[in-house]
């Protein structure tokens, strides 16, 4: 995440960096930067899910293709549990507090911002390989089940994760 900041501080205006020397203006605009950045990473994780809800909407044509019907509507659930990430992701308001909100984010809290960050992507990576595993158990009728149901769990975590991580920039887990 840390990149992402520093990526969205290096492009200030000149005119931001002027007024950046005006007691309490600097803070607003790292606050302001830190908004940026928060909103460039969810817009990462959103396109990295797209793809992975792509794959599932494939996958549940090729159940459909090779017959195993029974199995089209686990996979949804999985699909739809991908797609209710990726909306609450690419919906949710910019993260932090402005200068005068009633929530203000500390250090603590952004470091706990920070590391649901880091989970998102380490769910993805799961996500991916989960989605992995249901494309290689097409041919082991068996062991598709465990597989569709491990990738419904994981993206059920992502939404889980991303709603915890609202509560604090929120301040309505507290």
């Amino acid at each position: 995440m840390s990149d992402f900041f520093e990526k969205v501080s290096g492009q200030i205006d000149p005119f931001k960096k002027l007024l950046s020397y005006i007691p309490g203006f600097s803070g607003y605009i790292e606050r302001q930067n830190r908004r940026d950045a928060d909103k460039v990473l969810r817009e990462t994780v959103a396109r990295r899910f797209e793809e992975y809800w792509g794959r599932a909407s494939n996958l549940q044509v090729e159940l459909v293709n090779n017959g195993m019907i029974k199995y089209v509507d686990d996979m949804e659930k999985a699909a739809l549990a991908l797609r209710t990430f990726i909306d609450k992701i690419t919906t949710a308001a910019r993260g932090y507090s402005g200068l005068f909100d009633a929530v203000k984010i500390n250090e603590k809290e952004l470091e706990a911002i920070y590391q649901f960050d880091v989970t998102f992507f380490t769910l993805g990576e799961q996500v991916s390989s989960a989605l992995d595993n249901v494309e290689a158990s097409l041919s082991d009728e068996a062991a598709l089940p465990a597989a569709i149901r491990n990738l419904t769990t994981l993206a059920r975590l992502a939404v889980e994760t991303f709603e915890r991580r609202s509560e604090v920039v929120t301040g309505s887990g507290q």
